[in-house]
């Protein structure tokens, strides 16, 4: 089985741009969010899929009432951002991100990633020109925001009142009540030949069927919710969590509202992305878990918000 790489393409740890303050400049708004009530569940998988990932042992775990945004942070909401604050991301300090090699016009300049030449460094792709200069976000203004760091979804959380949520949060909302189920809505992938979720169809990663109806991102109210009202929380984009990773860890974290490590080198990302497939990076189950530098931004990794109650 390979690695994460196709899953968390990163930046070298290093210093990453000065840090931006921003201000509260709204109130916190419960629109767009559900209230969920919390409680035990079953956490993580004894899938030997990638036991480097540490998803297991399976443990129960506990946690406080908590309210969720039933989709990721899109575009619109990211512009809005944007447009009040004059926040500018680390991509853009960066002057570059990730893009996934079919996306990249060739009269771009890009870099290969020697390890996996599917991912480009493109200079000039951020959240509003998610492929390079002259790509535009109009036609995805309700998709998924990305080419955003862990850092630049704190800044955005901070902004709005919000927070990410601790993996613990995310995999019981991803649940949404089901019991060690792989998915948000059971065991089976495409249930009577329907598609739930936006993941890579064909052969990976030179041609995708598209027989979910999308190539890349998605809008992220597309598909139906899980049984919490809950949109995309597996496949589409991967989503930033406020953990550090430890593929350990967890064996021996507090088993009521776990938070994982004081300190790290990389965040905790959950929930797939439209690029996994079964044969490579078979991450879209609720319990699969990979990670990333905070600094680091592709154009598969988004975020959505909870509030404590």
């Amino acid at each position: 089985m390979n690695d994460s790489t196709c899953c968390a393409v990163g930046r070298t740890p290093s210093a990453s741009p000065l840090e931006q303050p921003i201000q509260h400049t709204k109130p916190q708004s419960w629109d767009g969010m559900v209230a969920l009530d919390g409680g035990s569940f079953l956490m993580g998988s004894d899938d030997s899929t990638f036991p480097a990932d540490g998803e297991g042992p399976v443990r129960e775990v506990t946690v406080s009432p908590f309210w969720i945004d039933k989709t990721a942070v899109t575009n619109t909401q990211f512009k809005q951002f944007v447009d009040e604050t004059g926040y500018v991301t680390e991509a853009e300090q960066f002057g570059w991100s990730f893009v996934f090699h079919t996306f990249v016009p060739d009269n771009l300049k890009t870099e290969s990633v020697v390890e996996t030449p599917w991912w480009r460094q493109v200079f000039g792709a951020t959240w509003f020109a998610p492929e390079g200069i002259g790509s535009t976000i109009e036609a995805r203004l309700n998709h998924p925001v990305v080419h955003v760091s862990w850092n630049d979804a704190v800044a955005y959380a901070n902004w709005c009142g919000k927070r990410l949520p601790t993996e613990a949060e995310w995999e019981f909302a991803a649940r949404g009540g089901l019991k060690q189920k792989k998915y948000p809505w059971g065991n089976k992938l495409t249930p009577q030949g329907k598609h739930l979720c936006n993941i890579w169809q064909g052969d990976f990663p030179v041609v995708n069927t598209k027989q979910d109806g999308y190539m890349g991102t998605c809008p992220v109210d597309a598909f139906r919710p899980n049984l919490f009202g809950l949109f995309n929380m597996t496949g589409n984009t991967w989503e930033w969590c406020a953990d550090w990773f430890s593929p350990t860890f967890h064996q021996q974290d507090t088993r009521q509202d776990p938070r994982g490590m004081e300190s790290g080198t990389s965040k905790v990302i959950k929930g797939g992305s439209y690029l996994c497939h079964r044969s490579y990076c078979n991450r879209y189950r609720v319990s699969a878990r990979t990670s990333n530098t905070p600094d680091s931004t592709t154009g598969h990794m988004g975020f959505r918000l909870v509030v404590s109650t």
